[in-house]
C-alpha cells in the first residue's frame, strides 16, 4: 500500500522523465553529426523523389505553373532551410540561370548533411 509521501515522488520522477524524452525528441536534427556529407548521387535521387511529389500535386497548382515556379518547389522541397536562405527574399526568375547560387545552395546541403552550421552561406561564392 502507498503512503501519502510516496505518490507524489512517483509522479515527481515520472515527470521528469517526461520531460528529458521530450527535450531528447524535439532537439533539431541539424544538431545531429552525420559521419559523411551527402552526396551528388543522394542529392539526384531527393530532387527527383520533389518533382515526383510536386507531379503529383502534393505542392500545389503553383509548383506546376512553369518549369521555373516547378524549379524554385523543387529546391524548397529538397531543403527549405536552405532555399530560405540562398533564394528565399529572389526566388529563380524564368530564364534566369543562377550558378553561383546553385553552389551556394548545395555548399548549404553540405553542411546541413553534417551537421554544420549554416552561418555566412549566403555570399561564400563570388558574384
Amino acid at each position: 500500500m502507498a503512503t501519502d509521501t510516496t505518490l507524489p515522488k512517483i509522479s515527481s520522477a515520472l515527470f521528469t522523465i517526461l520531460l528529458i524524452l521530450s527535450l531528447l525528441l524535439s532537439s533539431p536534427p541539424v544538431l545531429a553529426k552525420s559521419r559523411r556529407p551527402i552526396s551528388d548521387a543522394e542529392t539526384r535521387q531527393k530532387k527527383n523523389d520533389c518533382y515526383a511529389d510536386i507531379e503529383s500535386g502534393l505542392w500545389g497548382l503553383q509548383c506546376k505553373s512553369s518549369m521555373i515556379a516547378k524549379e524554385n518547389c523543387a529546391l524548397r522541397c529538397l531543403s527549405p532551410e536552405c532555399y530560405e536562405i540562398i533564394y528565399g527574399s529572389d526566388p529563380l526568375e524564368e530564364g534566369e540561370k543562377d550558378l553561383f547560387r546553385g553552389q551556394e545552395f548545395k555548399y548549404c546541403m553540405h553542411k546541413i548533411s553534417l551537421g554544420e552550421s549554416l552561418e555566412g552561406i549566403k555570399g561564400s561564392f563570388s558574384y
